[in-house]
């Protein structure tokens, strides 16, 4: 049973789904890895293609789905455990706690970033250039 089902909802979804979007590609790293050793990638029973996906089911697809699965069952919980779903609750009341810039400020605080960053390129561009060209003519003589 689920620990505060109802409360920090968005919190637990977005971790749940963002660490899923992990084990999804270690799993699929694993099948793949496993896909070039040998009989692992024989197909299993003589059975054909999976209509929706187009894998041809052997053992690196179980194995690796066993341990998609098996992940995906661990994260969900280990978010059920009072200590961190209390976590994910309070940081929830706490997001929405806080005061969002409007999209104005948020594009003019964007804007001076780039700017920044875009004076700061151009200014260490140069100095690094001049700094070369001073270390070249030091170094061999005034070439």
């Amino acid at each position: 049973m689920a620990y505060k089902k109802d409360q920090g909802r968005m919190a637990r979804m977005t971790v749940f789904w963002s660490i899923a979007i992990l084990v999804f590609y270690g799993s699929a790293s694993l099948h793949t890895t496993l896909q070039g050793m040998g009989s692992m990638a024989d197909p299993l029973g003589g059975l054909g293609r999976i209509p929706v996906v187009g894998v041809v089911p052997n053992l690196a697809l179980v194995i690796s789905s066993v341990v998609a699965l098996f992940g995906l069952w661990l994260l969900y919980r280990w978010e059920q455990k009072p200590k961190n779903a209390d976590l994910l609750i309070e940081t929830e009341q706490e997001l929405r706690k806080v005061t969002w810039p409007t999209i104005d400020e948020a594009v003019d605080s964007s804007l001076v970033v780039a700017a920044t960053v875009v004076f700061l390129m151009t200014f260490m561009a140069g100095a690094d250039w001049f700094l070369g060209r001073l270390a070249r003519n030091i170094l061999l003589g005034g070439l």
